[in-house]
């Protein structure tokens, strides 16, 4: 477990951002990870391995001694950075922030050989670093970004309704089911214990979709303590929609039909039209079907918010869905 006591200033300055520089590392390990990739990310592991044969970017395929310093993957310096202001951020990494992060994971002669030049030929393994990681971005990772962004805004959208409306609290306590808010301490479920405190800081909560599942906290920065977590939307990288649940399994398909079943199991966090299509790999036009619906069946409601409308479950979606579509939830974990 990591266990994070959070104090009430830093719970008070709560914070969501996007970091398209995160999310390309989180693909790197992703690859490194599992030899064999899992839906979604079977068709990207494909393009991004054969970047990897021009671009190896050893620091993160191959697993250094010791933790990872933040300065190879620093904390976003806005709520929506682009790719090319995180490389900069990269590149302009001063010289005592390295000898601060590596002073703190590594004794002075048990520095890894691989961050030596970053300490001894900082301006010139900076920008190698910046470098490279752009070309990678360029073949593997900018394709797919203008659909990762999309499915990311809405995630922060839906995220920030959550904080304005119901306060850090609840929005830490819904946050993913691997992560378990017991005030004042948020607790990582990882295979390890560690334990940090993060007192008068910002928490900054960072969704990623290549996360899948992955949690991870950032602790060198001074003041702030960034969380990531999966987002919702890793679909978008799929080409094809997910194979299907056997119908055997899959009462709730049976009851109202796969397609409704479908977006009625998508809205256990409050979505808009568009983004559904996006994340379940259908048309606008079907989701928009699925959801006439459903809201006629009184399963599912409508709600504007500003611009946009939210649809979301009714008490009788989520019974639905809790009750008789549980097994499938099953069947699909195991899959």
């Amino acid at each position: 477990m990591i266990r994070i006591e959070i104090d009430e200033p830093t719970l008070s300055r709560t914070r969501i951002a996007i970091s398209p520089l995160g999310e390309l590392i989180c693909g790197l390990y992703l690859l490194r990870r599992n030899p064999e990739v899992p839906w979604p990310y079977q068709s990207w592991a494909v393009r991004a391995r054969e970047a990897l044969r021009s671009v190896p970017l050893p620091l993160y395929m191959e697993r250094l001694q010791g933790a990872y310093p933040d300065f190879l993957d620093p904390i976003p310096e806005s709520p929506a950075p682009t790719i090319t202001e995180q490389l900069e951020q990269i590149r302009a990494t001063p010289a005592e922030l390295i000898e601060e992060q590596l002073a703190m994971h590594y004794p002075p002669d048990r520095v890894p050989p691989e961050l030596l030049p970053f300490r001894d030929d900082r301006r010139a393994a900076l920008d190698r670093l910046a470098a490279d990681l752009g070309a990678f971005w360029d073949t593997a990772m900018a394709p797919y970004w203008p659909a990762m962004r999309a499915a990311l805004d809405e995630e922060v959208l839906l995220r920030a309704r959550a904080l304005a409306a119901d306060g850090p609290d609840a929005l830490l306590a819904r946050l993913h089911d691997r992560i378990r808010w017991e005030p004042p301490v948020l607790t990582l479920i990882k295979p390890y214990e560690q334990s940090y405190q993060a007192m008068n800081k910002r928490l900054l909560l960072v969704p990623l979709i290549f996360s899948r599942g992955a949690l991870s906290c950032s602790t060198d920065h001074p003041e702030v303590m960034m969380v990531t977590y999966q987002s919702r939307g890793a679909a978008v990288l799929a080409d094809s929609p997910a194979p299907p649940l056997p119908e055997q399994f899959d009462r709730l398909g049976i009851l109202i039909g796969r397609g409704r079943a479908t977006v009625l199991r998508a809205l256990t966090v409050p979505s808009t039209t568009t983004a559904l299509a996006v994340a379940l790999g259908l048309a606008p036009s079907t989701v928009s079907e699925h959801l006439a619906g459903l809201q006629a069946a009184g399963v599912v409601h409508r709600r504007r918010a500003g611009r946009r409308v939210l649809y979301g479950l009714e008490p009788a979606g989520l019974a639905l869905v809790s009750l008789i579509g549980e097994d499938s939830a099953e069947t699909e974990s195991v899959s």
